[in-house]
Formats: C-alpha cells, structure tokens, sequence
C-alpha cells in the first residue's frame, strides 16, 4: 500500500494505522457522553461480556455505562459476567459437549439475577443465549445494549 507521500508501508504498520481508527461503539458513547432518552424500559437486566469485548479488547465498563443511562433500566450484575457462553466462534459446533456445558452454567447464572433482559454485544453470544433461553426459559430476552438504547429512544415518542 502506498501512501500519499508513495512510501509503502508494511501490513503491520497498516493494521496498528487503521486499529488506532476504529472505536467500539460502547466505547464511543461512553467518549462522547451518552445523552439519556426521555423513553424508559422499565426492566430487570443483566449484561453478559462477550469474550471480544472484555478479554480482546479489554472494554467492560461501557457497555454498563450504556445500559445505566436508560432511564428505568435495572441493570444486575451477572455472576461470572466474564465466562464463556460456549459460543466462542464455532467452539457450539466444535466442541459441542463443552459448549452445552458452557452454556448451561451461564443460563444457571442468569436465572439467579432474575433478569427479563439479557444484554449481549456479540451475535454468536446473542445466538448461543437465544438458544439456551429456549431450553430454559422462553420468556427470556437477549438483546444488544445498542438496541435496548435505540428502544428507550423511541419509547420518548411514544408517550
């Protein structure tokens, strides 16, 4: 790749460049300063880390600070918050006993919150989630932080 002065720069180089570019959208919100709605979700909710989130790119704080600003919002702690879903990519189809193994302790762990909510900012959790909910408890919701943020925005105009 040459840059606008024709030197080229080596792909390491490159990816630490565009790396220095990107931002987590939790973590932009939380910069920037999250301005809170007017609407409100008035329910119980616990937010599972996703492993890219807490353990790659060491971001755990934000996506809280999301979930705090939605006015009604009961955001409960997860026991072992940190722990794999089973998920893990294609660690579900893999290691498929490991992964139910995974994934039934993390659903143990959200029935002792007594959340309506989980909160997930990975698909592949959010699947995995999905799928233990069905075995455990259908009424269970999984949803991104960003989502129940943009529903608060607009349960203000509902009103």
């Amino acid at each position: 790749m040459r840059t606008c002065s024709g030197t080229t720069l080596p792909n390491a180089e490159r990816a630490v460049r565009w790396s220095a570019k990107l931002q987590d959208v939790h973590e932009w919100l939380a910069e920037i300063g999250i301005q809170a709605p007017a609407g409100s979700i008035p329910q119980k909710v616990t937010y599972h880390e996703a492993c890219h989130l807490c353990h790659g790119q060491k971001i755990t704080r934000q996506p809280r600070q999301v979930l705090a600003a939605i006015p009604g919002l009961e955001l409960v702690e997860l026991p072992e918050s940190t722990w794999c879903c089973g998920s893990a990519g294609i660690y579900n189809i893999t290691q498929p006993e490991m992964s139910q193994k995974l994934l039934r302790r993390k659903m143990q762990n959200i029935a002792k919150t007594g959340a309506h909510i989980v909160a997930s900012a990975n698909p592949g959790c959010s699947v995995q989630l999905q799928a233990g909910a069905r075995g455990s408890n259908p009424r269970l919701l999984i949803a991104h932080p960003i989502s129940l943020l943009a529903e608060a925005y607009q349960n203000s105009f509902k009103a």
